[in-house]
């Protein structure tokens, strides 16, 4: 097994994640429309800036417990409203979208955020989008690997001729606009833990965002080790790699497990439906809090698995995805402010001191 990264490693950087979940208001139980829904991931965004949060990102669906289908456009909102932080995906569905156009929106969102844009590129835990835009679930890895391939290719804002797909026309001696003031649109490849999915990251040069949604983190490890060795098999320099997980924080851990749980195991019973899971159960919930990938608590508790992680797997970014089906706004907002307060800067002190 390859050795891990150092302690803290350099760079290491802390995002947060939301789906646009449809929240409820905290006082009648209601759900909130759609667009009010938008509106306050913009100004949760807003804050993540001003506690000092590095990364910000939205990821695509097309459902309607979900509020964001265009995560573009917030992520523009957001980004007229900040000056710092990074703004992203969590993830692109690549697969029902086009390469040439999702590198069009990145390159413009680089354009007005001053170059804070990012994009994290995957087929995403939902398939709505495949028939919402005509394409064949039967050809759900190829359409994946087809466009991965192409948007790979426009990388280096050059010219393109790409013609190695099958399910996407050909491109002669294409250019793709706007031009990025600096050459190019950071992207990751989101990884759910295929070991297909590791190598194939390492081979086109792109940073691993692995998406830990369940079990213990330091499980993952041997994916983390595949990557590294992937990359220097391939003789790529060393690349970031990323964790996504879901968590909550709040004033106490107490607080933060009772709150939190009627709103998971909502979210949580309604997907387990749709994909034959049996309902979950209070135990669970509670084991995955204590061993597993929610990180639910007080800051310190909170700091302090996510800096177990950094040390199990090495990586060098870990966004927690705050948002969790109908958490009420308000909550979403005060784990924010906790996050970049107190986390972060509590897990950059354990590491320092291990």
């Amino acid at each position: 097994m390859a050795e891990a990264g150092p302690t803290e490693p350099p760079g290491l950087s802390f995002g947060l994640d939301t789906f646009g979940d449809v929240t409820v208001d905290p006082h009648t139980g209601e759900r909130l429309a759609h667009a009010e829904v938008i509106r306050n991931v913009v100004t949760e965004g807003v804050l993540a800036d001003d506690v000092g949060i590095d990364a910000f990102g939205i990821g695509e669906h097309h459902r309607g417990d979900f509020a964001i289908s265009a995560p573009e456009l917030p992520l523009a909102a957001i980004a007229a409203r900040t000056s710092r932080i990074l703004l992203g995906t969590a993830v692109t569905v690549l697969s029902s979208d086009d390469p040439v156009r999702v590198y069009e929106k990145f390159a413009t969102l680089d354009a007005i955020s001053g170059g804070r844009a990012e994009v994290t590129l995957g087929r995403g835990s939902f398939t709505e989008s495949f028939p919402l835009f005509g394409y064949d679930l039967g050809d759900y890895e190829r359409l994946f690997v087809e466009k991965l391939d192409l948007f790979a290719a426009l990388q280096g804002e050059q010219r393109v001729t790409w013609d190695r797909g099958e399910l996407r026309a050909p491109l002669r001696d294409a250019e793709v606009f706007p031009k990025t003031e600096r050459g190019s649109v950071p992207a990751w490849i989101g990884v759910g833990g295929s070991p297909e999915s590791v190598v194939r990251a390492a081979r086109y040069g792109f940073p691993l965002m692995l998406a830990i949604i369940g079990g213990e983190p330091a499980r993952f490890a041997p994916f983390t080790d595949l990557y590294r060795r992937a990359l220097d098999e391939l003789g790529h320099d060393p690349l970031p790699i990323g964790v996504h997980s879901p968590g909550f924080v709040a004033d106490t851990d107490d607080e933060a497990r009772e709150v939190l749980y009627p709103h998971y195991q909502q979210m949580r019973n309604r997907i387990g439906r749709e994909r034959g899971w049996g309902p979950g159960t209070r135990e669970q919930y509670d084991a995955e809090v204590d061993h597993g990938a929610l990180y639910v608590g007080s800051p310190e508790t909170v700091a302090q698995k996510i800096a177990a992680t950094v040390r199990a797997l090495g990586i060098q970014r870990f966004d927690l995805k705050y948002s969790n089906g109908t958490l009420p706004h308000p909550y979403l907002l005060r784990a924010i402010e906790l996050y970049g307060t107190k986390v972060v800067p509590r897990v950059r002190e354990l590491l320092a001191d291990s």
